[in-house]
Order: structure tokens, then C-alpha cells, then sequence
């Protein structure tokens, strides 16, 4: 008939979930669960329960504070990195245009 074979549950996060709690808090459920493409029943549980029902994970998902030496080590590691993955797509960019002209 209409069986379109087993239902697929999604699993979400725990830190997920507690910035689905905040975003409803700041435009409502229903909307929250509009933007994020969330069952609105599920973000209303959450809620309910409290960030995710694991307070422990809630407490976790808080920003946490880094020094200004942190940060700019994290800064210098996300900079050599997008310049190591520029260069690997520039790479890829240039044996797609080569390939593509041996095909024709």
C-alpha cells in the first residue's frame, strides 16, 4: 500500500539542542522549529525537559573562556589550515580542467 519501508528517527545532539532551547526563547517554539526543520513537538519537549533533559550537557555546551594567546594560536592554526585546503582545491580545481580536456 503506502509503506515506504522503516521510519528513520534523527538524532540530535545534546549541544543541539540547548542552542534549539535558546533560539526558541528568543522567537518562540514554532518558529525555532521552522528555522532548524525540527518537529515543534520535539523542540516543546526539550524545553519541557530542560536543555535536552542532561544538565550536565547544558553545562558543557557554555561558551568556554580562552586566553588572548589561545585564541590567536586557534587563529593561526584555522589560517594555515584554510591556506593547506585553498591550495588542495586549486590542485583539484586544476586536474578536473585537465581531465575534462582529455575526455573530449
Amino acid at each position: 500500500m503506502g509503506n515506504k519501508g522503516p521510519v528513520r528517527y534523527r538524532k540530535y545532539t545534546d549541544e543541539f539542542k540547548v542552542e534549539a532551547i535558546r533560539l526558541a526563547e528568543l522567537v518562540g517554539v514554532a518558529a525555532a522549529a521552522k528555522r532548524l526543520g525540527v518537529p515543534d513537538g520535539n523542540l516543546r519537549n526539550w524545553v519541557g525537559r530542560g536543555h535536552g533533559g542532561n544538565r550536565e550537557s547544558a553545562e558543557s555546551a557554555k561558551p568556554v573562556k580562552k586566553t588572548l594567546v589561545e585564541m590567536e594560536a586557534e587563529i593561526n592554526r584555522l589560517r594555515r589550515e584554510l591556506e593547506s585546503t585553498q591550495l588542495d582545491l586549486e590542485i583539484v580545481k586544476k586536474a578536473a580542467a585537465y581531465f575534462a580536456k582529455e575526455s573530449r
